[in-house]
């Protein structure tokens, strides 16, 4: 099993590496978790279409190797933390290589979404994208706890 979180842009604040750091050490070993961060694209001479296409063709390549493509997407499916746990258990049960896909500040291209098998929404709030990364790599850790009774989940 492997886990990919695939993410354009490559510049964090401080802050939101520390978070990410911190949970990442959390997930077990088993789950291969690794953030590949690509490169977002430079905005001069180039329209929202043309950068979320060259953008996409990054992250259709770093993710081909993947079983299971989810992006994140605004327009996604809600899940509930429940929801993910069991998915996580899935993965892990069925030896999936998945890649979480957050697009960059302009969002996905089509072309990403068309591969994905799903689309999630993280939350119907705006989240920045460096948010976004912080709050996906949390709820796999919360996910995972769940899964193995860790008490940091709590209903």
């Amino acid at each position: 099993m492997k886990i990919n979180l695939i993410v354009i842009g490559k510049k964090m604040p401080d802050w939101i590496q520390t978070g990410i750091n911190h949970y990442q050490k959390q997930l077990p070993s088993q789950l291969n978790f690794s953030l590949i961060a690509l490169d977002a694209q430079k905005r001069k001479g180039k329209n929202i279409e043309q950068i979320k296409e060259l953008e996409g063709d990054l992250i259709i390549k770093a993710a081909k190797d993947s079983s299971l493509v989810i992006a994140f997407d605004e327009h996604g499916k809600q899940n509930t933390t429940k929801t993910m746990a069991q998915q996580l258990g899935n993965w892990q049960q069925n030896g999936e290589n998945v890649s979480l896909i957050i697009g960059g500040a302009d969002g996905l291209s089509n072309a990403v979404k068309s591969c994905a098998n799903q689309l999630w929404g993280l939350s119907n709030l705006t989240l920045p994208h460096s948010m976004a990364r912080l709050l996906a790599v949390e709820q796999l850790y919360r996910a995972h706890s769940l899964l193995t009774n860790h008490p940091y989940h709590r209903e």
